[in-house]
C-alpha cells in the first residue's frame, strides 16, 4: 500500500512540474516588444523584402510591407490584440506587391488574439499569420 502512494505521489508531482514547465515554455515570458518580427514566409518572385512587424511597448506599431511601410497603434493585453494602420507610406511596386499589402494590412486589422511558442509569435483572428523573431 505504501508503494502505490508513493508511485501515485510521484506522478502527481510529475504532472506538477510538467504542467508547470509547459506553461512557462508557451508563454516564453509574454510579448517580445520592441523586436523585430518576421512573417513567416518565403520572399515574393523577384525580391527579397518579407513584412516584419515591430511594436514598442506604448503600442506604436510600425509595419513593413511587401511594397510598402506602415505606422499604426497596437493595444496588447493576455493573450489579445488588436492593431490599427494609420499611415501607409506609398511605394512604387507591381499590381500584385500592392495587392498582398492590402491583404495583409486587412488581416492585421483583423487580429484579436495572440501566443508565443519559443521565438514564434502567432497573431490569430479571421486568419492566422506566423511571425519569427529576427535573432540578428
Amino acid at each position: 500500500m505504501v508503494r502505490l502512494r508513493r508511485r501515485v505521489a510521484g506522478c502527481v508531482l510529475g504532472a506538477i512540474v510538467s504542467a508547470w514547465t509547459w506553461s512557462a515554455y508557451s508563454s516564453d515570458g509574454g510579448f517580445p516588444f520592441d523586436r523585430e518580427l518576421m512573417l513567416d514566409t518565403a520572399p515574393m518572385r523577384g525580391s527579397k523584402r518579407i513584412p516584419i512587424l515591430e511594436i514598442a511597448a506604448n503600442g506604436a506599431a510600425s509595419i513593413q510591407l511587401w511594397c510598402n511601410d506602415a505606422h499604426g497603434q497596437a493595444s496588447i493585453s493576455a493573450d489579445t490584440i488588436t492593431i490599427v494602420a494609420a499611415a501607409v507610406q506609398p511605394g512604387q511596386c507591381a499590381a500584385e506587391r500592392q495587392s498582398r499589402d492590402d491583404d495583409l494590412l486587412a488581416t492585421l486589422g483583423q487580429v484579436t488574439g495572440w501566443r508565443r511558442r519559443g521565438d514564434v509569435i502567432e497573431l490569430f483572428g479571421a486568419g492566422t499569420l506566423r511571425f519569427r523573431l529576427m535573432s540578428n
